[in-house]
């Protein structure tokens, strides 16, 4: 089940977190995989991880807002690879300011990242991605990392929701095009709940300061004790999602949102 054997993958934002897991659990399911991100170090270290383990992964630098640097990304999967199955537009970043709160530099960067990355990836593993497509049957995938705040609205950061928001719609945009199209490439979002991952601790940083204290455990606590399944989620319950929505076992999934939150949406 949820396997990728024969698969070629690549994951923008992967060096860590919830991208680095995925990376991992897709070269365990049987995957070729590219990590894009801007973190070179940590994408090497990442890389070096999925080799040891007897996968197969190659790194490269990735700044989602620069076309350039997606076709060098796309040129590693194909070169190296010999194709692109699967596009996971990961890559994002945290403002965690409010409206009157942001400056135009730190908004511009939001959307760059956020919205603008998904974009840029989207069209530009297209060709790749509807290539591989002709010859699957169950056709290419693309996987984008929205949010919860995409589907419901966010007391503390609006922006962050309108970006995620953003996703959520585009992404059942592009199903319903690429399906006219008769391209053949599935499109789906994942929508995490809070994740203790480094954007994780950025909400709750955030938090704290709006309360004037640096102290996070008691905001931490409060988030726990909203969610129904009692926990916080970690990096690997995403990643799951995610190589099941890009196996052929989601062969049948397209414009579709899948809710990984332990329950918070669900009231």
């Amino acid at each position: 089940m949820n396997r990728l054997d024969g698969k070629i993958a690549l994951i923008s934002g992967a060096a860590r977190g919830i991208g680095g897991e995925t990376a991992q659990l897709m070269a365990q399911a049987g995957a070729q995989v590219v990590i894009g991100d801007v973190l070179d170090e940590r994408g090497r270290q990442t890389v070096a991880a999925i080799r040891a383990a007897g996968g197969q992964a190659e790194y490269v630098h990735l700044d989602v807002t620069r076309e350039d640097d997606w076709t060098a990304a796309i040129g590693v999967a194909v070169s190296r690879f010999g194709a692109l199955n699967i596009l996971v537009n990961n890559a994002g970043v945290f403002i965690g300011k409010g409206i009157e709160e942001i400056s135009m530099a730190e908004w511009d960067k939001l959307v760059a990242v956020n919205m603008t990355g998904v974009f840029l990836g989207t069209r530009m593993c297209l060709p790749a991605l509807r290539e591989s497509a002709k010859g699957a049957e169950h056709g290419s995938a693309i996987v984008n990392l929205a949010s919860i705040a995409g589907i419901v609205g966010s007391q503390l950061d609006p922006l962050y929701s309108m970006t995620k928001g953003g996703v959520t719609l585009f992404t059942k945009s592009c199903a319903l095009e690429f399906g006219r199209k008769g391209y053949r490439i599935r499109v789906n979002s994942i929508h995490p709940g809070v994740i203790q991952t480094d954007m994780g601790e950025q909400t709750f940083v955030a938090r704290a300061q709006r309360s004037g204290s640096n102290d996070t455990a008691p905001h931490k606590q409060m988030v726990t004790e909203t969610i129904p399944w009692g926990r916080l989620g970690v990096p690997m319950d995403i990643a799951k999602g995610i190589v099941f929505l890009a196996s052929d076992d989601a062969g049948y999934m397209n414009g579709a949102g899948l809710v990984v939150d332990g329950g918070v949406t669900a009231a």
